[in-house]
Order: structure tokens, then C-alpha cells, then sequence
């Protein structure tokens, strides 16, 4: 659905009156199309002395194309734009010493093109040594996520906490939190541990051979998920229900894929589905649970089926699936899990308990998952979407629909590919190291974190 109000507040008349009235002011986010390039620009590179990322980042940054400045050499002594400001916080001594981000980032915090990147590295606070470098790590997420809503103009914020030993395996991480693939994703706390990492042989069809799974393929969100996964390289199967048949081939074909007409919650979902990917491919390596039904009442006014419908395709058939593949051996070691959560999941909504309830219960789902399977090599994430352009937003009301798309730091709602981008990220074998994490894609909400 157009977003009048955005598309106003862009032109020269809307860009008065927006800045007359102090309302919000969309800016316009550059979203990924193939053969872009990482960075539109210069990235600056700097951090504390004997910092764990500096020498790996740059190594891959210059291996990849991008000119990488470090702080006070710039050319002829003059203060260019640049892409994205880079600091490295892992050997943070003490809280002292946080004056370093400081002293690092107040020059240049006006030196960011519009869409730029902000992105800190640290250390897990577990891993720190000490009491006083544990609060500066932690004294780190707090910085990010204020210039993530501070700094505006698209531009977008990050932590990448960096386990010691998983310094070479950040390059996944930091290509997409550069990229326009993460337009929408900002103020975000991505711990990277260490695991053995396979770097894809091409970076712009890193799931190139893989055999993936979409529930809910048929539309929105999951049709987006179809598109990328493919573009990224991979087969995908398109997973929906027989009365979204015609919208569900539709997908499937545009992605040269495959479709599997299935109720998620019938008894036998899970064995026809992995027979149908046993016989055609004998694997399946990328698993996402997209499928999601909202079925929305006050919880004094909910009847028992709003409740179990909504629990029974959110999350029980999300269980149920995983064990038929895991237990089934589907899936070889180096899979990938992702699973569609939802901002509701982590703060609440009112007249959503059993919602709310269901995409809470995948954040559990993950968590208490990835232990399980991390000898194996399989990473399980959740990605939790924030306010998405769909078919469900567009029948809200107004006013509901209007507060919802500026109540964050883009002013603004995602679009179905943001959230897909984030999955494929999530997907590479790059991102070896990432495993029971939440990812929210939701333009980081003004009201929390």
C-alpha cells in the first residue's frame, strides 16, 4: 500500500511543511538491487589500541573494494563524507575508557551520507575480564541504539559483539549490516561466537546449491523470502495452503522453485513434507517458518478457537516440523533454521495475548534449540519484523496504520524484502557464528530498544 504521507513529506513543498511543523520526515532508504556495490563511498575505520576486528575487517573491506580511511589521515587534511564509521571497542580497558567512542565518533557525526552505517564492534560482556570492561561492553549498546535514533537521514546503527576467536568470521555480518540489504534493520545487538565458517564462493549468490523451505510462500512476506532466497542462488520449495494455490504457484514459478500445497497444522504436515523434499532432493538445508495467522480479541472477548488457531500455526506446527526434519536427518550438518517471531513476541500488544503469546514462544523455541544444535553445525535464528507493509497492515485503521509506520527511527514501515534480506543473511553459510539470536527488522522503535 502507498505511503502517501512519505511520498509527500519528500517533495520540496512537503519538506517545508514537515520541517515548519516538526513532523516526522521519512527519508528515502536505498534497498538492494543486484551488482550494487558493498558501500556507496569511503568507510572509516578506527577503534581502541589492540582491538581484536580492526586487522580482519580491513583485510576483507579492501578485499571487497571499499576505501578504508583510518581516522586523521584523511586526504589533504580535509573531512570527506563517508559510507559508514567503524569503531572497534573489543579491547575496551575499563568504563574510562569509553571517552574513546567519543573522542572517535563526535567529529565525524555529521560526516555520514544519508542511508551511512554505524557500526561497533565489541566483546560479548561474559568474555571481558573484568567488572569494568564487562560495564563498558555493556555501556556499548546503549551508545549504538541512542545514535541509531539520533543521527536520522536513513543512516543506521549496529553493535556486532565479536566472541574471542570468531574475529575472521564477521565477514557475513559486516557485509550485510553494510549494505543496503539492512536498510531497515537498525540499533540491533548481533553477537558473532565462534564456529567453523565456509565463506560463500560467490558473495552475491552466497545460497547458490542450497535447497530451501518457505512456509507461508504464497504472499507478503513470504513471497518476498521466495524472491531473495532464489536470487541469493538457492532452489526453494513454496509452502502454503490449498486456498492460496493460484497465488502460491504464481511464486513459485516466478521463482523457478517448486510448490507444496499443505495445512501446516493437519496431522500428517510434517511427514508429507519431508517426504516431498526426500524424494526430489534428498535434503533440505535452509528451513524458514514464515506461515502466521493473527486472529486478534481482547482476551476477555477471545473464544477458545481464536487461541488455538493462532497457537497451532505460529508455533506448534513450527515444532512439529523441526523435529520431523531433525529427527528424520533431512537436514545435513551446516543447515540453517530461521524463524518468523514478531516485535509483539517482545514487548506485547494489546488485543494480541494469543499472538503475542505465539511469536514469544518462537524466541523460546530458538533459544532453547541452537545448544541442541550447534555440533552439528545447524544455527537456528529468529527474525522478529516490526511494522511491514502487507496485505494485514493495509486493513488496519487510519489512524492505527499511521501511527504504527512513524512510531520508529526511519518514520516510516518496511517493506516484505527487509525482511527477507535479513533471512538470507541469517541463511549464508557466512553466518556460521550466529545461532540463537533475535533479529528485529522493525526501523528500531522510538518508544523501546
Amino acid at each position: 500500500m502507498a505511503d502517501r504521507y512519505a511520498n509527500f513529506a519528500r517533495t520540496a513543498a512537503g519538506r517545508a511543511l514537515v520541517k515548519r511543523l516538526g513532523l516526522p520526515a521519512p527519508p528515502a532508504l536505498r534497498r538492494y538491487r543486484p551488482g550494487d556495490p558493498l558501500v556507496s563511498g569511503p568507510v572509516l575505520l578506527g577503534g581502541v589500541a589492540g582491538g581484536r576486528v580492526t586487522g580482519p575487517v580491513a583485510e576483507l573491506l579492501g578485499a571487497a573494494g571499499v576505501e578504508v580511511v583510518e581516522p586523521g589521515a584523511e586526504p589533504d587534511g580535509r573531512q570527506p563524507m563517508y559510507a559508514a564509521l567503524l569503531f572497534d571497542a573489543t579491547a575496551l580497558p575499563d568504563t574510562a575508557g569509553l571517552r574513546a567512542l567519543y573522542d572517535f565518533f563526535h567529529p565525524y557525526a555529521r560526516s555520514l551520507y544519508p542511508g551511512g552505517r554505524v557500526i561497533v564492534f565489541g566483546t560479548p560482556p561474559r568474555d571481558a575480564g573484568t567488572v569494568s570492561a564487562a560495564a563498558a561492553q555493556r555501556a556499548c549498546e546503549g551508545f549504538v541504539r541512542s545514535v541509531g535514533k539520533e543521527f536520522g537521514r536513513g543512516i543506521t546503527a549496529q553493535l556486532v559483539r565479536v566472541a574471542p576467536g570468531a574475529e575472521t568470521g564477521v565477514e557475513s555480518t559486516v557485509r550485510f549490516l553494510l549494505s543496503a540489504r539492512s536498510a531497515y534493520v537498525s540499533g540491533q545487538v548481533i553477537r558473532v561466537d565462534r564456529a567453523p565458517v565456509t565463506a560463500p564462493a560467490d558473495w552475491d549468490r552466497p545460497l547458490a546449491g542450497k535447497v530451501a523451505l518457505v512456509t507461508g510462500a504464497a504472499r507478503g512476506i513470504g513471497a518476498a523470502l521466495a524472491r531473495v532466497l532464489s536470487r541469493d542462488g538457492a532452489h526453494v520449495v513454496c509452502v502454503d495452503r490449498s486456498d492460496a494455490g493460484e497465488e502460491l504457484a504464481r511464486v513459485a514459478n516466478e521463482v523457478k522453485g517448486a510448490a507444496l500445497q499443505a495445512d501446516l497444522t493437519a496431522d500428517d504436515a510434517p511427514q508429507r513434507i519431508v517426504e516431498h523434499l526426500d524424494s526430489r532432493h534428498g535434503r533440505l538445508d535452509i528451513l524458514v517458518h514464515n506461515a502466521g495467522i493473527t486472529r486478534d480479541r481482547t482476551l476477555a472477548n477471545m473464544d477458545p478457537q481464536r487461541w488455538d488457531s493462532v497457537l497451532a500455526v505460529n508455533l506448534i506446527a513450527m515444532e512439529r516440523l523441526n523435529e520431523r526434519v531433525l529427527s528424520d536427518s533431512l537436514m545435513p550438518d551446516g543447515g540453517r533454521i530461521v524463524c518468523l517471531s514478531s516485535v509483539s513476541g517482545i514487548a506485547g500488544n494489546r488485543g494480541q495475548t494469543n499472538y503475542a503469546a505465539s511469536k514469544a514462544g518462537v524466541i523460546g523455541l530458538v533459544e532453547a534449540l541452537a545448544p541442541e544444535l550447534g555440533s552439528r553445525g545447524i544455527t537456528v535464528n529468529a527474525v522478529a519484523p516490526g511494522f511491514i507493509e502487507t496485505r494485514l497492515t493495509a486493513r488496519m485503521p487510519l489512524l492505527v496504520r499511521e501511527a504504527g509506520r512513524r512510531m520508529n527511527s526511519m518514520a516510516q514501515a518496511g517493506q516484505p524484502v527487509d525482511v527477507a534480506e535479513t533471512v538470507a543473511w541469517l541463511a549464508s553459510p557466512g553466518s556460521a557464528g550466529i545461532t540463537g539470536q533475535v533479529v528485529r527488522v522493525c526501523g528500531q522503535s522510538l518508544l523501546g530498544a
